[in-house]
């Protein structure tokens, strides 16, 4: 009668977006700021006034017809071109339009990927710790999701990966800076990947995809670079999305870019734009589109995030909890006290603090903190960390 696979699906609540409901909930009973709900990765600064900006004016000077209208199912020919020369003028890529394929939002374009290159049977890898959903959209596509453990420091652990790569795998996922680490993948990391997939390619005679998942991009601090993965490995396939340095996650607005560095690439881009069609992931909003034609390059506030991440980090390991030192993106991950990292993030939550145990990001014993709110609600929790600190023993 329907989907017992699917069904399952909609009756399993992402871990994140239910703690996210509970709060709201919880803030109406005992108000806003006694609720310290670090959940979800929802950016809390402004969208770049250019953004609101070029909205308004997109809105009232463009015509209605054109502006609302269908453009190509991989998107504007005019937007691609723009996407494609950022690309090639801020990285050094070699880009074209016709291997750019507007999508909404990174999501999207992951899903359309794995079903782009899945033929059955076939290995997805990607590095603890993960974003929840790479589980869901592997196995959509169905493929095998294999999961590789990091190294102490929550890097790639490059020993793991080479066993765990055979005949069947088909792609490695990347997303640097790191959903929920913060870490950044540097230069000497991504070039040993490079290198061992294209021994493995050799190996195996296919080629084995770097997946690059970049929706943090722009989200470092202290200057950390991040490594642009096209330029260090041909068979690389770019995920994008403008949710997250734009603040404008509920608008899904994104694009794939295939490696035109690749032998294959027009038969991949087409694979792309066939799976965007089974999908129905075409057409990406028309409005959005024009907008990042004229928005692409702008970046918004970091600094507050940078200002966040610093009080909250001192503070944490000042009170004894260990942290990994995020560089980019805007999440702390954070090493329970105990063993069940359920059982830590239940008792933090008697003292109204929301945090996110890392189970379902293939890090048992670890809890995600995403530290994009308010400073306020960051300096007005410190003394419920600190009592929760006091009760494991961390502190006196």
């Amino acid at each position: 009668m329907y989907s017992e696979k699917m069904a399952a699906l909609g009756k399993k609540r992402s871990a994140i977006r239910e703690l996210f409901e509970y709060s709201q909930t919880r803030k109406r009973e005992i108000g806003n700021d006694k609720v310290f709900d670090y959940s979800i990765g929802n950016p809390s600064v402004p969208a770049p006034a250019i953004v609101n900006e070029t909205l308004v004016d997109l809105i009232r000077n463009t015509d209605s017809v054109l502006l609302h209208g269908y453009t190509s199912a991989q998107g504007d020919a005019e937007v691609r071109r723009t996407v494609a020369d950022y690309i090639g003028k801020t990285f050094g890529a070699e880009a074209d339009e016709n291997r750019i394929y507007m999508t909404t939002g990174a999501a999207a374009a992951l899903s359309i990927c794995f079903n782009a290159l899945c033929t059955g049977n076939d290995e997805i890898i990607t590095f603890a710790p993960y974003f929840p959903e790479y589980k869901v959209f592997i196995e959509g596509a169905n493929c095998r999701h294999i999961v590789v453990k990091p190294d102490e420091k929550l890097m790639p652990d490059l020993d793991a990966l080479e066993k765990a790569i055979n005949m069947h795998t088909k792609a490695v996922v990347i997303n640097s800076p790191n959903n929920p680490s913060g870490v950044i993948y540097g230069e000497e990391v991504i070039k040993a990947i490079a290198a061992l997939l294209e021994r493995k390619s050799k190996e195996y005679s296919h080629p084995i995809f770097i997946i690059a998942d970049e929706p943090y991009r722009e989200l470092v601090y202290d200057n950390r670079d991040v490594p642009y993965i096209p330029n260090y490995y041909e068979h690389t396939i770019v995920c994008y999305s403008f949710s997250k340095v734009w603040s404008i996650p509920g608008e899904r607005i994104g694009y794939i870019f295939v490696s035109p560095r690749m032998k294959e690439a027009a038969d991949i881009f087409a694979a792309v734009c066939g799976a965007g069609r089974s999908l129905g992931y075409v057409c990406a909003s028309s409005l959005f589109q024009r907008l990042v034609m004229r928005c692409i390059g702008t970046v918004g506030d970091t600094e507050t995030y940078k200002i966040n991440r610093d009080i909250l980090y001192n503070a944490l390991t000042e009170y004894g909890f260990r942290c990994v030192h995020p560089d980019g993106a805007f999440y702390l991950f954070v090493k329970a006290p105990v063993e069940d990292a359920s059982e830590f993030a239940e008792e933090a939550k008697k003292r109204e603090l929301l945090i996110v145990p890392a189970d379902s990001f293939g890090c048992p014993g670890y809890v995600r903190i995403s530290y994009c709110v308010t400073k306020e609600q960051i300096e007005n929790s410190l003394p419920a960390f600190k009592d929760l600190a006091k009760h494991y023993g961390l502190i006196g």
